[in-house]
């Protein structure tokens, strides 16, 4: 039906029927569109828009409508112009853009009259509940948006996936480079490269960029020698220096010192409590980077690299080559997942999945391997894993690559059940030498970290936290949230932790949770502490600050004077959706129809989605897509061409570009975005909800896409409810079923899980395919519910999302965006009507009669089916069931059955608004209006009528960069913020009971600290400021440090960190270690005691003091002497470790660590 046929089909009793609708509110007179990007050419002056911030949206002339609809002049830079000016800090005021539409004259749509809408009942409550939108985030605390979310398509080859912070910098890994934020700018509006701005960037803090690299996995800082060391895909260590030189913001800076470490990529580096720089790789390789060497290739120049890197590799120490022993391993062969170093006790601890091993930190000797349930592994007598894996390929290589000739000879049934037996038996050979693969993998670590009271955090895959003591005995575990842990870092006495579902909880260190917030939409990858920042990074590449003395008072402060200030940053566009709905009976349409639905609409939209049903069915259809889902494929020739023919309607490549598409066997939704909207569209997800065949097959369900727009989620579902006029209550729970099981993600090829994953999904396929295929051939009922059930068992595999989600109803994917759009074949039907009774009233056009008699009209005043969203009065005639073309209204059924008319095909909206009239906010972000709403009737391809909705979206968002700003100004000048922060950097006061300490060789001096705070906990972490070598001739001292502040190998400083009580101390040992291999000892004598150095050594150590939260540090600073002794020392070779204090009083806890039966943490934290 073309528009202006739709213009005259009320008549008198339809606007009396109207009168009691709710009213829609008209958008303002200043209409802006994104439909086209263009340069300006005029001559004349132009507007000017907000001069601090410059968007792509502001400066759209009013282009020239051309015949096919479209004006294809666009920019496609990788880059936003931007101003030259390195900082940008001047700010607009208001939020108003002026708004615009193409192809269609300006005048004719100033005075659009927006469709009166019915509202259904039932929202507002549970999962209908409208989302709460505000200036500020209520529901967490106030954050320094360093990196603002991006979009996920700008960030290809970019993404952000580890971060590590300086004194005075925050450093980023990503997947071309590394990258640094300075804090002194970490307010300031963004600058990009050289005054333009990448995608992605536009609103995060000015930042400054190294030359394109290897992926970066991992990240550690390096204080003492300046330096961030980075680990990279290609197997490089590479180390940057902290003290770029930033003034020139077009380059690019380089690396310094770099070598090949490992084959594969490195996984996980960390500096030990000695200076050295440990590596973990693949395969379980974990390799050790003496100080010594790197100190001396950090002192060549650079026409000396080459030969400083060979230096350091031929320094390597290959753990696991020293603890194999005739093919046999002491660890796990599994990959590293992470290195940590316990500098309370100089030990290392490494984490693999399924296992952990302890590392001496001085002796690079391996003291214990054990599981995750703490039980101890003696793994010398288990065959090579390698070898395992090996045979278990060549078994699967022999089963599914090389059929013998007997079985490709077979039938189908009997090459199916081979198959299938197959994959089973695979399967069960693979299980078998697995180990447990399959029970354990819920608790395989993530993460590890060391707290200040010297125990170990562990994070597994279900979300459990275990707790360790530093000799790797299993303490206690916790459960707070059911969500995978990612990350760790601590605070003082504070453990945060940041798990998949992206949440953040704080626990103190008896593992009680003490508050906890959504902190991002995506997984909370790593967390960094700087600055007065905890900074989180989100998996999407978002980087968020958040102030140490949150949650508290200062949360309020902050979020009311922000919140104060939201006309500072608030800005207002508009654009149009064009949506559609077409049921095409799995028929196929021609361009003319097409362009005639579509083509002829998208003039003035900037967002087309396209909804089919049915494109494809029949048993053996639906079989083969069953069994394609369970191994995550998707999609179909047939639904390809549609998509191919409806681009060619929509002048794709040229006005529009296809965004997403997501296909579940006969569903199909499609999203097309107009060229230069592009830009502010993104992070496209989709997702499929089966509700045919027990849940399972997807002749019904959903389909739907989620997009961003302007930082606003917008998502569509396509969807084909349940048949027959009696099925109401089947098409309510279809809905529902839907709307609760919908959770989107990215759309991906076949898993790469592993072996054992992979066989298992290949044997679900065979099966999956021989069951359908029996039902095709037999219609059996019985394996109709047998295939249902296997194809139910595999969706669920793939959206494990959804089922972690369901209980946590306001975190529903659907009930969470800003506006919902469901558009397909309903199937509701008109009910206490005849056929004929029907026919009359629709030739009649009497819809206001009809409509009384819509099922889903009546459900939805009911409240029990799309609980408070909107349809626009319906005012065309039923789409439903039409005879092949046949034109007109004579069309409909007049067959045997007679289907009664019926409105199936709709769309039915959601947005911000909880109130009829809402105005466009931050409060109420997305305002939509329906100007558009008809069936198009001359299309005859199908026994549905195709349908098409037209909204105008209003959409309230941020300027991120001004609103950092903002924030920037309440911290800095808001006194009772300046209030709060000044009572942070509290230093307890504390003693030391010595500032010299003279060791001879094995001496022991014990170092006593005392808190004589009476109201705060202290905590002290001892450093090696620089360590030298007494000068014989009276020359001045040369003190140099060693990575990371480490101690010199001749010196062990027992517990190096910890806490001390109010009114307490704390007893530290000072002892002497003689440090030789045990190459070097021959019957426990030194062999080269006659060549040794024999001067005298120096190091300064340094007593850092801080409050139990505080950022304020105080330093005692302690000189300790090694005096060489002429005495030849006998070293006993099994006892390395252990201390012989002469003429010393030792504290009875520091007795007690030598025997390495207990901790002085554990002593000291009972003072």
């Amino acid at each position: 039906m073309d528009h202006d046929r739709n213009n005259d089909i009320f008549e008198d009793e339809d606007k009396e029927a109207l009168q009691g609708l709710s009213p829609v509110p008209l958008p303002p007179r200043n209409i802006h569109s994104y439909s086209q990007q263009l340069r300006v050419t005029s001559s004349g002056p132009a507007k000017r828009h907000h001069k601090g911030r410059k968007h792509s949206l502001d400066d759209v002339p009013m282009p020239v409508v051309s015949e096919s609809f479209f004006d294809v002049s666009y920019s496609e830079d990788e880059f936003f112009p931007r101003s030259s000016s390195p900082y940008n800090t001047t700010r607009s005021r208001g939020g108003s853009g002026e708004d615009f539409f193409v192809g269609a004259d300006d005048d004719q749509l100033k005075q659009f009259q927006p469709l009166p809408e019915f509202i259904g009942n039932g929202s507002g409550n549970g999962i209908f509940k409208y989302p709460t939108r505000s200036a500020m985030h209520g529901g967490r605390p106030p954050c320094l948006e360093l990196r603002p979310h991006p979009l996920r398509e700008t960030q290809v080859g970019k993404f952000l996936r580890n971060i590590a912070c300086t004194d005075t910098q925050l450093w980023a890994g990503q997947e071309c480079g590394v990258r640094f934020w300075s804090f002194e700018n970490a307010y300031e509006a963004g600058w990009g490269l050289g005054g333009r701005v990448r995608r992605g960037d536009e609103d995060a803090a000015p930042f400054y960029e190294s030359a394109n690299t290897s992926p970066t996995l991992c990240l550690i800082a390096d204080s003492a020698n300046r330096l961030v060391w980075s680990g990279h895909k290609d197997g490089k260590i590479r180390s940057w220096k902290m003290d770029q030189h930033s003034n020139d913001a077009n380059s690019h800076f380089k690396e310094g010192l770099s070598w090949q470490a490992h084959k594969g990529p490195v996984l996980s580096i960390v500096v030990s409590s000695y200076g050295d720089l440990w590596s973990g790789s693949e395969n379980g390789v974990i390799r050790i980077w003496q100080w010594d060497a790197i100190e001396k290739s950090l002192s060549l120049s650079s026409e000396e690299k080459h030969m400083a890197a060979l230096l350091v590799e031929r320094a390597c120490i290959d753990l696991r080559s020293q603890v194999t022993i005739n093919g046999a391993c002491s660890i796990s062969s599994s990959d590293v997942k992470c290195l940590l170093a316990d500098n309370v006790r100089a030990k290392i601890w490494c984490a693999q999945p399924l296992s952990f091993s302890i590392w001496d930190a001085r002796t690079k000797e391996l003291v214990k391997v054990f599981n995750t349930e703490g039980q101890i592994e003696n793994r010398a007598d288990l065959p090579s894993l390698q070898q395992q894996d090996q045979s278990v390929e060549d078994e699967m290589k022999v089963k599914f690559v090389h059929p013998s000739k007997k079985e490709k000879s077979g039938g189908f049934l009997q090459r199916s059940r081979n198959a299938i037996m197959g994959a089973a038996d695979a399967v069960r050979r693979v299980a078998t030498r697995g180990a447990g693969a399959f029970v354990d993998d819920t608790k395989r670590t993530e993460a590890l970290v060391l707290t200040i009271d010297g125990m170990i955090w562990t994070g597994c895959s279900n979300g459990l936290l275990v707790q360790w003591d530093g000799n790797g005995n299993r303490l206690q575990e916790f459960n707070h949230h059911s969500s995978a842990v990612q990350c760790f870092c601590t605070f003082g006495t504070l453990i945060y932790v940041g798990y998949v579902s992206g949440m953040i909880q704080t626990l103190d260190l008896e593992g009680k949770m003490i508050s906890a917030w959504v902190a991002h939409s995506n997984p909370v990858l790593k967390m960094a502490v700087g600055n007065g920042y905890v900074f989180s990074l989100a998996n999407h590449g978002g980087i968020r600050g958040w102030s140490i003395a949150s949650p508290g008072p200062i949360d309020s402060i902050i979020r009311s004077e922000v919140a104060s200030r939201e006309l500072e940053y608030t800005r207002r566009n508009s654009f149009r959706i064009l949506v559609g709905t077409w049921n095409v009976g799995q028929g196929r349409a021609s361009q003319d129809a097409l362009k005639a639905w579509l083509g002829s609409a998208a003039s003035d939209v900037g967002i087309i989605v396209v909804g089919l049903q049915e494109v494809e069915m029949g048993a053996g259809f639906l079989a083969m897509s069953a069994a394609k889902e369970t191994v995550g494929l998707e999609g179909s020739a047939i639904g390809q061409w549609w998509l191919d023919n409806i681009g060619k309607a929509l002048d794709e490549g040229k006005a529009f570009e296809r965004m997403g598409s997501r296909q579940l066997a006969g569903l199909l939704i499609s999203l097309w975005v107009r060229k230069n909207l592009r830009k502010h569209v993104g992070d496209v997800d989709a997702a499929a909800v089966p509700c045919g065949f027990g849940r399972a097959i997807g002749n019904k369900g959903g389909v739907g896409l989620r997009i961003r727009v302007l930082d606003r989620i917008m998502c569509f579902v396509n969807c084909h409810l349940a048949a027959h006029l009696e099925a109401v209550n089947r098409r309510n729970a279809d809905f529902d079923h839907i709307f609760r099981n919908m959770a989107f993600g990215r759309s991906s090829n076949v898993p790469a899980a592993g072996m054992v994953r992979f066989l298992f999904l290949c044997c679900v396929l065979a099966f999956s395919t021989f069951l359908f295929w029996m039902l095709y051939v037999s219609g059996f009922p019985l394996v109709l519910s047998i295939a249902a059930g296997v194809s139910t068992a595999s969706h669920t595999v793939k959206g494990t999302h959804a089922a972690s989600t369901n209980h946590e109803e306001s975190r529903l994917d659907l009930a969470e965006a800003d506006m919902v759009v469901f558009l397909g074949d309903f199937n509701y039907r008109l009910f206490g009507i005849s056929y004929d009774e029907a026919r009359d009233f629709v030739s009649q056009r009497s819809f206001d009669w009809l409509r009384e008699k819509d099922q889903l009209r009546a459900e939805m005043q009911a409240g029990k089916v799309f609980q408070g969203m909107r349809e626009a009065v319906i005012a065309f005639p039923p789409t439903y069931k039409f005879a092949r073309h046949q034109p007109g209204l004579a069309g409909y059924d007049s067959g045997e059955k007679k289907r009664i008319p019926a409105w199936c095909d709709r769309i039915i909206y959601r947005d911000n608004r909880s109130t009829p009239v809402s105005d466009c906010s931050l409060d109420c972000p997305v305002v939509a209006s329906i100007i558009q709403y008809e069936a198009c009737m001359d299309v005859i391809e199908s026994d549905h009528k195709p349908v098409r909705c037209k909204f105008h979206v209003q959409v309230a968002h941020v300027d991120r960069s001004v609103r950092r700003q903002e924030f920037g100004e309440v911290v800095r000048s808001n006194e009772k913020v300046r209030s709060i922060f000044e009572q942070l950097p509290h230093v307890p006061e504390t003693t030391i009971s010595t500032n010299n300490i003279r060791l001879q060789s094995q001496d022991t001096v014990v170092l006593r600290i005392t808190n004589k705070d009476v109201n705060e906990k202290a905590i002290f972490r001892i450093t090696c400021e620089g360590v030298c070598t007494v000068s014989d001739d009276g020359e001045e001292n040369t003190y140099h440090s060693r990575g990371l502040f480490g101690f010199p190998r001749w010196l062990e400083v027992t517990p190096a960190a910890g806490i001390i009580k109010q009114d307490h101390f704390v007893e530290v040992a000072v002892h002497h270690e003689d440090f030789r291999s045990l190459e070097e000892l021959v019957d426990g004598i030194p062999q080269n005691w006659w060549s040794e150095d024999t001067r005298d050594k120096e190091a300064t150590l340094s007593v850092n003091i801080q409050g139990s939260n505080g950022t304020e540090t105080q330093s005692h600073q302690i000189v300790v002497r090694h005096c060489y002794s002429a005495k030849t020392v006998r070293i006993d070779s099994k006892s390395n470790n252990s201390w012989k204090g002469q003429g010393g009083s030792v504290h009875r806890s520091g007795l007690r660590q030598s025997s390495g039966s207990s901790d002085v943490v554990d002593d000291f934290r009972n003072f």
